[in-house]
């Protein structure tokens, strides 16, 4: 699953070589900017005071930078500035549903990406970082909303980790064992898709009701969330 131009392959690392499952891995950077792109949550894995923590979180990219919105692990960076963190994103396209239970699987979308973040203290750089978290989720939603004030800033955490070191995997298609002894059964095989949507708008309780949702929400119900 290697394609995509020599300059568009992502780097092979120790840490990123695909060892189980080659064939589902893949160097294509498009297909990492694609994973990126279909989600806004990660789970960010660091070391937190001497313990291990895996840290749900929302993320935005530029293309060549992960921003990530990160309170518990920017103590551990202040902490331990050349700490190296793994940052995961999964989507699930459904379930693989074989003749025997040894050959189930999952149809998935997963990137990880390795490296060392770095603090973000600059207040223009830690803006334009916000801001590309918050595009990323809601496109639109930032020249909606207020911004942020000095204060906020000055208590929001804001991670900053290259994308040059990642690994993706992707695993695709109908169950494996149809060519084999187990097609003999007589037993349904196939996939159970999973689909994610975004739902109705429900407005703030206390939203007067003169106050009509914007163009850029309204527009995404019913859209497809991954």
């Amino acid at each position: 699953m290697n394609s995509g131009t020599p300059e568009r392959q992502l780097p092979v690392t120790e840490r990123t070589r695909h060892r189980r499952l080659r064939e589902q891995g893949s160097l294509d950077r498009d297909r990492l900017d694609a994973i990126l792109a279909a989600g806004f949550v990660c789970h960010l894995g660091v070391d937190v005071e001497g313990t291990l923590m895996v840290v749900p979180t929302v993320y935005g990219t530029d293309g060549t930078t992960l921003y990530l919105h990160g309170s518990v692990a920017g103590r551990s960076m202040l902490a331990s500035p050349a700490a190296t963190v793994c940052v995961t994103v999964t989507h699930i396209d459904g379930l693989v549903l074989a003749r025997s239970v040894f050959e189930h699987g999952v149809n998935y979308r997963s990137a990880m990406i390795f490296g060392t973040p770095r603090l973000v203290t600059d207040p223009d750089e830690k803006l334009a970082g916000l801001r590309c978290l918050t595009e990323h989720a809601a496109p639109g939603q930032w020249d909606y909303a207020r911004r942020p004030s000095r204060k906020e800033l000055a208590a929001t955490a804001l991670l900053a980790l290259s994308l040059d070191e990642a690994s993706v995997k992707i695993r695709e298609g109908a169950p494996d064992d149809g060519t084999g002894p187990d097609a003999e059964l007589g037993l349904w095989a196939g996939v159970l898709p999973l689909h994610t949507t975004w739902g109705e708008l429900r407005p703030d309780p206390l939203l007067p009701n003169d106050v009509e949702a914007p163009a850029h929400l309204t527009r995404r119900v019913g859209t497809a969330a991954n």
